[in-house]
């Protein structure tokens, strides 16, 4: 019965399209127009994070941009994933844009306001959490892509993102 149960639920995922074997499989709309295809990134590092304008960890933008002038250079994606799934996001994209830019000089790669939590959550996070069981509980949580496309490691939102923990799981995957 319960081999049964797991191949629905994998069947199912698969019919969804989130069975997927890479995070390299995903692209996001981003802010600026276009897409973001995870796809470009192959061979690196990707670190993906929920943010919202308005929520308290907002200060983690000056980490996420310090990683980005860091690793960036190196082929390393640094990737801002607004979302309103927790209510603390602006209205909308053109608000976010501004907002990151003037009080946080953001540079880094930032994607359309997108869903990241239940049903209708974006693609990649519904294969995060096929793949590990973790789903964003909070703004800021952080989903470190391997470069060879698996998940290297999912960080709640208490984690920095300069933080030792992912500043040298990176440092180890660009040698």
């Amino acid at each position: 019965m319960r081999a049964t149960v797991v191949g629905f639920l994998v069947l199912g995922l698969a019919m969804q399209g989130v069975a997927s074997h890479a995070a390299e499989e995903f692209r996001f709309a981003s802010i600026d127009g276009g897409n973001i295809d995870l796809a470009d990134w192959r061979g690196k590092p990707v670190l993906v994070v929920n943010t919202a304008s308005l929520c308290g960890y907002v200060g983690q933008f000056d980490g996420l941009q310090d990683l980005h002038e860091r690793f960036g250079p190196e082929g390393v994606l640094v990737l801002a994933v607004p979302s309103d799934d927790f209510n603390q996001e602006l209205a909308d994209e053109a608000a976010v844009k501004e907002y990151c830019a003037l009080t946080f000089d953001l540079t880094l790669p930032m994607t359309e306001i997108t869903r990241v939590r239940g049903q209708d959550a974006h693609p990649f996070y519904a294969w995060v959490r096929a793949e590990t069981g973790f789903a964003p509980r909070w703004n800021f949580n952080k989903v470190l892509v391997a470069p060879d496309g698996s998940i290297a490691g999912t960080f709640d939102a208490g984690v920095q993102p300069d933080s030792p923990a992912i500043v040298r799981q990176i440092e180890a995957m660009l040698k």
